[in-house]
C-alpha cells in the first residue's frame, strides 16, 4: 500500500507538470494570438460600423489567466480520475478470475486455510496487494486463528467498510479541485469588475470600451469556471459509483466463493 501510495503520488506531480506545459504551450502557441487577432479586427469593424455587434469567439472568451488555470486543474483531475478508474478496471478484472477454485459442496476447515492462503500469496505482487486478494487471504488467516465463520463474515465487512472509506478519502484531492475551479473563475470576476471600476471615469467621459472589456474578463472567467466544474463534478461522481460497486462485488465474490464453503470444526 505505501508503493501504492508514493507511485500516486509521483503520478499526481507529474501529471500536474505535464498539464500546466500543454495548457501553456496552447495558450502561449494558438489561444493568445488567435484572440488578440480576433480583437484587433473586431475594433476596426466598431470604428467602421457603429452598429456592428462583435461576436463572441472562443479564443477571447478562454484567452485570460483565470481560465488557463482552470483547464490545467481539469486536465489534472482528469489525469487522477483516469489513473484510479484504472486501478478500479484492474480490480474488477479480478472478480471474473476463479482465485481459490473451490468446487460446490467442498467445504473448508481451519485447517485448510494455509493450503489456500499459499496459493493467494503465489500471485504476483501487482495482484496480490489488489483488494480481492487481500480481503481473501485476510478471511483465510481470521478463520484459521478463530475457527469461526461468523468473525470471518464480520470482519469481511468491516475491511470492505474500510476500503470504502479509503476510496472515499483519495478522492478529496479531486474534490479540491473542482472546488478550487469555480474559486479561480470567481477571482477573475472580482479582477475584472474592479479593473472596469477603475475605468469608470473614462466610461463617463464617453469611451466604454476599456469597461466591457473588463467586464468581458470578470464574465467569461465565471462562465468558463462553472462549465468546467459541471462537467468535473460529474465524472467524480462516476468514479464514485464505479469505486462503490467494487466494493460492493468484492464483498458479495467473498461471500460467495470463499465464506459459504467454510465450516467450524
Amino acid at each position: 500500500m505505501k508503493q501504492s501510495f508514493s507511485t500516486e503520488f509521483v503520478f499526481q506531480i507529474f501529471s500536474l507538470i505535464i498539464s500546466i506545459i500543454i495548457v501553456h504551450a496552447i495558450y502561449v502557441s494558438v489561444i493568445r494570438p488567435n484572440a488578440a487577432a480576433i480583437q484587433e479586427e473586431q475594433r476596426i469593424l466598431v470604428a467602421e460600423n457603429p452598429d456592428y455587434v462583435p461576436e463572441r469567439r472562443f479564443a477571447v472568451i478562454v484567452q485570460d489567466f483565470e481560465q488557463e488555470a482552470c483547464f490545467v486543474l481539469m486536465l489534472w483531475a482528469f489525469a487522477i480520475m483516469g489513473y484510479k478508474a484504472w486501478n478500479a478496471s484492474r480490480e474488477r478484472a479480478l472478480l471474473d478470475l476463479e482465485l481459490l477454485p473451490i468446487a460446490d459442496g467442498v467445504r473448508i476447515l481451519p485447517e485448510d486455510t494455509r493450503e489456500y492462503a499459499r496459493q493467494l500469496q503465489a500471485l504476483p505482487d501487482e495482484q496480490r496487494n489488489l483488494l480481492l486478494p487481500r480481503a481473501l487471504l485476510s478471511a483465510l488467516q481470521r478463520f484459521g486463528a478463530t475457527g469461526n465463520v461468523q468473525d470471518v463474515s464480520s470482519s469481511a465487512h468491516t475491511m470492505a467498510a474500510t476500503e470504502a472509506d479509503r476510496l472515499e478519502s483519495e478522492l478529496s484531492m479531486v474534490r479540491y479541485i473542482a472546488w478550487a475551479i469555480p474559486s479561480i473563475g470567481f477571482i477573475g470576476t472580482v479582477r475584472g469588475i474592479g479593473a472596469a471600476l477603475g475605468l469608470a471615469h473614462r466610461a463617463v467621459d464617453g469611451d466604454i470600451s476599456g469597461v466591457t472589456e473588463s467586464l468581458g474578463v470578470a464574465f467569461n472567467s465565471t462562465f468558463i469556471a462553472l462549465l468546467i466544474s459541471i462537467v468535473l463534478m460529474f465524472l467524480v461522481h462516476q468514479l464514485q459509483l464505479l469505486q462503490e460497486r467494487l466494493v460492493f462485488e468484492a464483498e458479495t465474490y467473498l461471500d460467495q466463493n470463499l465464506i459459504r464453503h467454510m465450516q467450524a470444526s
